[in-house]
């Protein structure tokens, strides 16, 4: 058995009738590559051969009575490999927007918890003979780098895969038994006693770190009411301005795809001395701005983007949870002209990366551990279930960015032409834009609420057309 964190019990514990905690990801491949042929049955094989290595798909949780401590993976004594794998075939005409729209009805639906919390869909029908897999997994089992370090189990980098021979030598986990309530209550008991040690280490880590932060001018500041525009435009506020993006959502999703291409994004981070990072940032920003502004609803304020951060150590390669932060910027929606506006989110960016290192990495985890587990998910379950989180909150939108291969990958022997996110959405936040890199091309995957964002498939297009004039100006 192994115990949840409490990071990863608050992606259960966030979950409502109409907010999901999985995240997923879409795969795209071409048959035709496969030197042996490619089919469901080729992905099937795959798996079988290569579940002992990816514990997140043969664990289920047990939960401890009364919530009185974090949940429990155990291997699943009732492990049934053809439950998590779906073949479904796309609505013709088997385009991108045919895709999206299949991808969005399955991703909006909940997982089942008394099983392993993985489904994995093989999509046919797509054009040119394409196929296409969705997985979708619990964010409470992988964050992004975990997520992204499963793929490199899944795939190859060559046609053929591995030789089964070398496999062989991997263990075949033993499936656990499922303890009992009376065995849940013993450890929780333990885990209760040295709770108040870790208060005192975390609360004197917290003031450790004081020292380090940015001081704030002034309470009015710190909500973005103050008086000198171009101090409080630069530094995040801990409430953000009212959008439609902050108005509660619906348990349905809207899901919009495309690419752009690595070497436009760095000439342009070339051209103005900037980041790639930083280049995302501004043409996500410069798209929901003309978003907003065709429903003359662009506040006054910059948006605000949460972005999350890999804290994970080179120790800490290959484990499976979350090892996750991220920071609150700013990210010019209140400026017009696209270059200034992608200077101005390279400086709040720095100003953002320069608050979160001057408190330890691990704060926020150790924070969720410590607290009292049935006290942390009473308390999630008041503000989500009554759609009280998307009132009063810190960020707009999230903006997200992970790090892939520049070389070929195969699945089943058949060649990745993109792999593509596919994220979460929470009340007040009703936007997420994430993107995969691969190959030389950026894979973005925008997911939002059915009825706030129905027109996703107008920002990609303002995401690329974002790209097209800055490298115009810039490169």
């Amino acid at each position: 058995m192994q115990q949840l964190t409490g990071i990863d019990a608050g992606f259960l514990n966030m979950e409502t009738p109409v907010q999901q905690g999985h995240v997923g990801g879409i795969v795209i491949v071409d048959p035709s590559t496969a030197p042996e042929g490619w089919g469901f049955e080729s992905i099937r094989q795959v798996l079988e051969e290569r579940l002992p290595l990816l514990p997140p798909f043969r664990r289920r949780l047990v939960t401890v009575p009364f919530d009185l401590d974090h949940p429990y993976w155990i291997e699943d004594p009732d492990f049934d490999l053809d439950f998590h794998l779906r073949h479904i075939g796309v609505p013709p005409p088997g385009d991108w927007k045919s895709l999206s729209t299949l991808v969005a009805r399955i991703h909006e639906r909940p997982l089942d918890r008394a099983k392993p919390l993985w489904e994995l869909y093989v999509i046919e029908g797509l054009e040119g003979g394409r196929v296409a897999t969705y997985t979708k997994i619990h964010h409470a089992a992988i964050d992004g780098v975990s997520g992204a370090e499963i793929l490199t189990i899944l795939l190859d980098a060559y046609p053929s895969a591995p030789a089964s021979d070398e496999g062989s030598s991997v263990t075949e986990p033993k499936r656990d038994r499922v303890p009992s309530q009376l065995e849940l209550m013993a450890r929780s008991t333990l885990s209760t006693m040295i709770s108040p040690a870790k208060a005192i280490r975390v609360g004197y880590e917290f003031a450790r770190s004081i020292p380090g932060l940015k001081p704030l001018s002034s309470l009015p500041a710190l909500v973005g009411l103050g008086r000198d525009r171009d101090a409080v435009m630069s530094r995040p506020t801990l409430v953000a301005p009212r959008t439609i993006l902050n108005r509660p959502i619906t348990p349905h999703r809207r899901f919009a795809m495309g690419v752009v291409q690595l070497d436009d994004v760095k000439a342009i981070k070339n051209g103005a001395g900037v980041t790639v990072n930083d280049v995302i940032v501004s043409v996500s920003a410069g798209a929901v701005r003309k978003w907003i502004l065709q429903r003359d609803e662009l506040p006054e304020r910059s948006l605000q983007a949460m972005i999350p951060i890999s804290i994970r150590s080179d120790t800490e390669e290959g484990v499976i949870g979350n090892r996750v932060s991220a920071m609150i910027a700013p990210i010019g929606t209140q400026i017009a002209d696209p270059v200034e506006r992608l200077h101005f989110v390279h400086d709040t960016m720095l100003i953002a990366k320069d608050t979160h290192s001057a408190t330890p990495a691990t704060l926020l985890q150790d924070f969720a551990q410590f607290a009292p587990p049935a006290v942390a998910a009473r308390a999630a379950q008041l503000v989500f279930r009554n759609g009280r989180a998307g009132r009063v909150t810190p960020f707009n939108l999230v903006i997200s960015n992970i790090p892939g291969p520049d070389f070929p990958l195969y699945f089943a022997g058949a060649e990745l032409e993109g792999h593509f996110p596919v994220s979460a959405i929470i009340d007040g936040a009703a936007l997420n834009i994430t993107l995969h890199s691969y190959l030389g091309k950026l894979c973005f995957g925008l997911v939002g609420d059915r009825d706030l964002v129905p027109d996703i498939w107008n920002i990609m297009g303002y995401i690329e057309d974002e790209v097209a004039t800055l490298k115009e100006l810039l490169a």
